[in-house]
């Protein structure tokens, strides 16, 4: 009976190495869509009043929560019974996020032209500011959705060769890191302007140390947010890069002298440019059709 005991508590030590071994791997090659998601949600929860910005990430973060309660019963059972379904959503959310990568390019460098207008202040009711925040946190809720997906399908991926248990040990433990680590992070991002104001106001001395790390912290913030969304869009389309890559077979040591980090990014932004070509064209013909 001991014997027994003993035996199955080294099973469960062993599980739990191979389960923490296979979530390093995970995580390595889900980081670039944590560090998107990180910077989408860190964009989407700014711009509140100070009051509503912890209940709007907090809103956000259960929605996220419904949405990987969606996602992985779904994901497993495609990696039970039709796992050819993996690879091919695995390559149709390369093809988004290479899109969303190479879009934001485009758009950095041909931005759209606006009218010199003046911006006109609304008066807005209580009831209207509640509907343009819910509608945000939706819009967050589905982006986070479609992120969550890529990160949920890239991490089975990753152990596709492996037990269901440990598939659905370690994508979990990656599901749940993609929700509390990024939007714990993003809390202390869209709070570090508050604390900052409240460092300065924190003495009555000019110029103290309290004072520098406080503006500091103010002034950071927007750089801060700037920067993720600049480290989100290398993200994206080094990932994107990374599924064809490692994916599509002719593509398999097809430019073995150059820097793998170099061709994941290069495949991801020509994917992505060709992507955007085909929107754009296609959005041009249906505003011809319908004129």
């Amino acid at each position: 009976m001991a014997s027994g005991i003993f035996v199955l508590l080294d099973d469960i030590a062993a599980l739990m190495d191979d389960v923490a071994v296979l979530t390093k791997v995970a995580g390595k090659k889900t980081a670039g869509i944590l560090g998107d998601d990180l910077a989408v949600n860190a964009e989407k929860a700014s711009g509140f009043m100070s009051s509503r910005e912890l209940p709007v990430l907090w809103a956000i973060t259960k929605g996220s929560f419904l949405n990987k309660l969606i996602i992985l019963p779904l994901a497993f059972l495609l990696s039970a019974f039709f796992p050819s379904a993996v690879t091919v959503i695995l390559i149709l959310g390369g093809l988004y996020l290479a899109y969303e990568g190479a879009e934001k390019i485009y758009e950095f460098l041909f931005p759209h032209s606006h009218k010199g207008e003046t911006p006109k202040l609304e008066k807005l009711s209580e009831e209207e500011v509640l509907a343009r925040e819910k509608g945000k946190i939706k819009s967050a809720i589905l982006t986070d959705f479609i992120l969550s997906v890529e990160i949920v399908i890239i991490a089975l991926g990753t152990v596709e060769s492996e037990t269901l248990l440990n598939k659905i040990l370690v994508v979990t433990i990656i599901a749940l890191i993609a929700t509390v680590g990024v939007y714990g992070i993003v809390a202390l991002i869209v709070r570090m302007d508050e604390f900052g104001a409240k460092l300065i106001d924190y003495n009555q001395e000019e110029n103290s140390i309290s004072d520098k790390i406080g503006r500091f912290l103010v002034n950071a913030l927007p750089k801060v947010i700037k920067s993720l969304s600049v480290i989100g869009t290398i993200a994206l389309l080094l990932v994107s890069g990374g599924i064809f890559v490692h994916n599509i077979d002719f593509m398999h040591g097809l430019f073995e002298n150059i820097p793998g980090i170099l061709v994941e990014f290069i495949t991801g932004l020509v994917v992505g440019i060709i992507v955007v070509m085909i929107i754009k064209l296609i959005m041009w013909i249906w505003k011809k059709l319908r004129s």
